[in-house]
């Protein structure tokens, strides 16, 4: 079967199966009470959200196991499994902490420690996965096409990577629809990317991942039905995370992660100058997301306005594709 069919049936059959399992998932959650927590210092119109079902994320990561595991060639399978444990590893912490905050009642979830190590974790095993899988320990320059041999170095970078990727999609959850649109067009540009350089099970796994993110897309658009959690959107950085590294583009997932750049260094500006100031504030509220909603931007205007922000860096990423000699 030619790739581009497989990429096509493992899409349309993960927006199926992800429409089917939605309201399978949807009343359990309700029925389990597992309900969103809205912060009271947050934009007013996010007050009616309270009680809305959360952890619906597990939505699209079982459509996108229950896929790969009929798509994914079997050859090819070691390299999959690699990047279900970074994705399914951060899903993990992530339904931890929703689990503690949402089921147990303990608002403030995992500590901040907790979260860091099990995200570290994570990253070391997934170092020694690509250690088995001979995968090159040189980092790529875009624009200059420099390798650079890192070796041990490679470690710590790809820690970083995570964490960075991981929380950075956290963060740009927020907003009806907003991660999930977001994520759709960064993991299409890893499609091509993937498809570039010959790594089609990534490319594969990925359009799978569209496909699962537009049936989400189906309960989680504004007014929204049921929003990710933590199982979710940590998953979705994971997803980006072992795409780029996989593909040996870790660099270009700064253009086509931009909004989730955008998400964090909003969040750093914020508590920096917060805490420089005695307690003013640059940003109305941090993530950046908010302080439009704030000054009167719609849910709707942001989803658009961010999307729009992800294929301008999908688009840049791959320009500097060639670049890189992949």
């Amino acid at each position: 079967m030619r790739i581009e069919v497989r990429l096509l049936l493992a899409t349309v059959s993960a927006l199926l199966l992800g429409l089917l399992i939605g309201p399978i998932i949807l009343p359990a959650l309700r029925r389990l009470k597992i309900r969103q927590t809205v912060r009271e210092d947050g934009p007013a119109t996010h007050l009616a959200k309270s009680g809305i079902p959360t952890m619906g994320g597990l939505i699209f990561l079982a459509t996108t196991v229950a896929v790969a595991i009929v798509f994914v060639p079997a050859d090819h399978r070691a390299l999959a499994a690699t990047w279900f444990w970074v994705v399914l590893g951060l899903g993990l912490i992530g339904f931890l902490d929703d689990y503690i905050k949402v089921v147990r009642r303990q608002s403030l979830g995992l500590r901040a420690r907790e979260k860091l190590l099990g995200q570290l974790i994570v990253a070391v095993v997934f170092f020694g996965m690509l250690k088995y899988l001979n995968h090159s320990l040189d980092l790529i320059v875009p624009v200059w096409g420099w390798r650079l041999p890192l070796d041990w170095l490679y470690l710590p970078f790809v820690i970083i990577v995570i964490m960075a990727a991981g929380n950075g999609a956290n963060l740009t959850d927020g907003v009806d629809g907003l991660l999930a649109s977001c994520a759709i067009v960064s993991s299409l540009a890893y499609v091509f990317i993937g498809m570039v350089t010959g790594q089609e099970v990534i490319a594969l796994l990925l359009a799978i991942l569209v496909g699962a993110l537009l049936a989400y897309l189906r309960f989680n658009w504004h007014p929204a039905a049921v929003f990710m959690g933590d199982v979710g959107s940590l998953a979705i950085g994971g997803a980006l995370a072992g795409a780029a590294i996989l593909t040996k583009t870790e660099l270009l997932l700064i253009p086509i992660g931009v909004v989730y750049v955008i998400e964090t260094l909003s969040l750093i500006i914020q508590v920096v100058y917060f805490r420089r100031t005695g307690g003013k504030r640059f940003f109305r509220m941090a993530p950046i997301h908010h302080h439009f909603e704030l000054g009167g931007w719609s849910e709707v205007k942001v989803v658009a306005v961010w999307c729009l922000m992800s294929i301008i860096g999908g688009i840049v990423g791959l320009l500097l594709l060639p670049s890189m000699g992949l």
